[in-house]
């Protein structure tokens, strides 16, 4: 693979590493970019094969609620197993110190005061680790982020870039064991001559979609400069407008048309935390997406494609956005119109 400074950054995928040091220390949050990028089925070592390969994922992360829904929307929830992680990171008291996943089934949730029943223990490596970060350490890596997609029969990583997870399991779907048949399932990507168009329509929202909206979020929430935020803000807020108007021109049902695509599936989990988690953790609180009418019937359309609500748990998301804030207390809200994610069987709502 070429190095970073080599290749063009596809600001669809990952964020320019320029001066990120500099700009880490005047306030900006810049995401790091994954290590592993093996291409699944064209990689000799990683041939596409059903029951070989594995997620692991966190459910309030939204790259991980990414590949999560992809595996659910492609048929491939049997064929493609899956552990889940503990929506918040160790404490400062682990003694492998702080900010780690772990697998941790039996820990309580302070939201609940339960143990939350979708959290597993590592299944995938037969060893039974307590955190992620020794998954890498085994392949001598100190990355420690999730998701992963990794070969159960090999014990290595394949890759931990969203992105190209997504992609990886459209294009090889049939071959790792759907459920579905090829009419049956969307073809997030069409690969075909005739669908040039329609890809091109793809990249270009894949990239407005993941500087603005899914990295454009975590600029606003996570950065600790106020002009910083504020553009983070505005953009966010004006690729909003934009996706509503381009949805309202014709009621399309999905961003690009009749069919759900990789666009659709890359901007849900953003729009789905926003009203109950983003709206205050990420100081997001310009609109709600309820004030977005076709915004909103989007969101409440895919929300109820099969699959896609098994995809994810706010429940994890409020934990995990909320429960590493500076108090560790959970929101209990928004209960108005309705409380979440009920809200989203309920296309009506919208303004």
């Amino acid at each position: 693979m070429p190095s970073d400074k080599q290749k063009a950054v596809d600001t669809s995928i990952e964020e320019a590493q320029k001066n990120a040091s500099k700009r880490r220390a005047k306030g900006e949050f810049v995401r790091g970019v994954s290590g592993f990028r093996s291409v699944l089925g064209q990689d000799a070592d990683f041939p596409a094969e059903a029951n070989r390969y594995h997620l692991i994922v966190a459910l309030n992360c939204p790259w991980c609620h990414r590949v999560s829904l992809a595996r659910n929307i492609l048929g491939l929830e049997t064929s493609i197993s899956m552990d889940v992680v503990f929506p918040n990171r160790t404490n400062d008291d682990d003694p492998a110190g702080p900010n780690l996943w772990e697998f941790n089934p039996q820990r309580l949730a302070t939201l609940t005061g339960a143990t939350l029943p979708e959290c597993t223990q590592d299944t995938a490596t037969g060893q039974n680790f307590r955190l992620v970060k020794q998954i890498y350490a085994a392949e001598g890596s100190n990355e420690g982020s999730v998701p992963i997609l990794y070969d159960k029969k090999t014990q290595r990583i394949v890759t931990n870039e969203s992105a190209e997870i997504i992609r990886m399991l459209n294009q090889q779907a049939g071959v790792l064991g759907s459920v579905l048949s090829a009419d049956q399932r969307p073809n997030l990507y069409p690969e075909d001559e005739v669908n040039q168009t329609l890809r091109d329509d793809i990249d270009k929202l894949n990239a407005q979609i993941y500087t603005d909206i899914n990295n454009g979020a975590y600029k606003a929430g996570f950065s600790s400069n106020q002009n910083i935020y504020a553009t983070a803000f505005e953009n966010y807020f004006a690729t909003l407008a934009d996706l509503e108007a381009a949805l309202a021109v014709d009621n399309r049902p999905f961003l690009t048309g009749d069919g759900f695509t990789e666009a659709d599936l890359r901007l849900f989990p953003t729009l789905y935390r926003h009203d109950p988690v983003y709206y205050l953790r990420m100081k997001l609180n310009g609109a709600k997406i309820l004030d977005y009418p076709h915004l909103w019937r989007w969101l409440c359309r895919v929300y109820a494609l099969p699959g896609v609500a098994a995809s994810n748990s706010l429940t994890h998301c409020r934990q995990g956005y909320f429960g590493r804030s500076w108090n560790n207390v959970i929101p209990l809200g928004p209960t108005q119109p309705m409380t979440y994610p009920d809200a989203y069987e309920h296309p009506n709502l919208a303004r």
